[in-house]
């Protein structure tokens, strides 16, 4: 076990914590084999009723995976080693998502991409006053997986689009509004409601005793600006729904228009195509082989390196994407990195 995770079994609460503050518990290949064998140990373990994850340090739960780390296997070892790293991230999602035991997340600060595939798809996903959720891949010319996509398939109208195409960061109270989230506990009550399902107290189960210590969000601004979401993220590809932003009167849409002139086009395109695409596929676990699929093509395209070198190594914040517009995007680019990858998917055996 490396010094990134923390277990401890106590009164049948078994607690998974990410012990790597300094990078807002971001996820290496090392932790995601630590949380697989600590979940593949519990499963049959009489001792252990309920599993608990959470994060150490006041800025999050989870930040993500280690783009800078995928792209040093891709320099290694090519396409193959980095997809390793995403065979094992996703694997681990999939069995907290079929996980035959209570799975409870609190997903509290910054809670975003692989944070969302440990978190969104537990039995009982916390938030906080303090939470800020997102799928932020576009930022950094990438696509929304982790089971993402299936979560924001599922959100109320164009919601899920939007998230997905302009790297949208939720509140609390969008995040339970929009699916990815169910009960909002206040910061102060957090270690009670930890204490609550270790000494399982009354009622017993892990939602009930959630339900105890849940507080009614605030009103969603996500719900609110539904209207001119929908309207615009509806449009057929990614140059019509930026032509619908610029044509709406809201002063939030033409902030979008803006976001999503500066994200990568080819990512912004893909994510659109994957969020439609995730709507007809009916498990978690048939999203992932899609996301599979999109993550391959992503590897291969300049925009992740480009946006990893701009946001995560040089910080310059100004990236240099290839098309540069959206408007230059090749016909179908969507589709085509949907269905580009002919290999052995994520759940395939070696």
């Amino acid at each position: 076990m490396s010094e990134r995770v923390r277990l401890t079994v106590t009164d049948g609460l078994g607690r998974i914590t990410l012990t790597r503050p300094e990078a807002i518990n971001a996820l290496s290949v090392d932790m995601i084999g630590d949380l697989a064998t600590a979940l593949e140990g519990w499963r049959h373990d009489s001792e252990v009723a309920t599993v608990l994850l959470d994060g150490d340090g006041p800025r999050g739960f989870c930040a993500g995976g280690d783009l800078r780390e995928v792209l040093g296997h891709y320099d290694r070892d090519g396409l193959d080693g980095a997809l390793a790293y995403f065979r094992a991230e996703y694997e681990l999602d999939l069995a907290i998502a079929t996980y035959p035991k209570p799975v409870v997340s609190i997903m509290h600060g910054v809670s975003m991409g692989g944070g969302i595939g440990l978190g969104g798809h537990a039995t009982v996903r916390v938030v906080t006053e303090t939470s800020r959720l997102a799928m932020p891949e576009t930022r950094v010319g990438f696509t929304p997986d982790v089971g993402g996509t299936y979560l924001l398939a599922r959100a109320p109208g164009r919601v899920g689009e939007y998230l997905a195409m302009n790297a949208a960061t939720m509140s609390a109270a969008d995040a339970i509004w929009a699916g990815f989230a169910d009960l909002l506990i206040p910061s102060a009550a957090v270690a009670d409601f930890v204490a609550a399902l270790s000494e399982r107290a009354d009622p017993g189960s892990p939602a009930e005793l959630a339900l105890l210590f849940d507080e009614t969000p605030e009103a969603s601004d996500l719900e609110a600006a539904r209207p001119w979401i929908d309207a615009c993220y509806s449009a057929g590809s990614a140059p019509e729904i930026l032509d619908r932003l610029r044509a709406r009167p809201e002063a939030a849409a033409a902030d979008a228009a803006a976001e999503l002139e500066a994200l990568s086009p080819t990512a912004v395109a893909v994510a659109l195509a994957a969020v439609r695409r995730a709507r007809a596929l009916g498990t978690v676990r048939a999203v992932i082989e899609q996301e599979f699929c999109t993550v391959a093509f992503m590897l291969g395209q300049p925009d992740l390196r480009e946006g990893v070198r701009a946001q995560l190594i040089d910080k310059d914040r100004s990236p240099r994407w290839s098309p540069a517009r959206i408007a230059d995007l090749a016909p179908g680019i969507g589709a085509t990195a949907l269905d580009w990858y002919t290999g052995q998917g994520p759940f395939d055996t070696k």
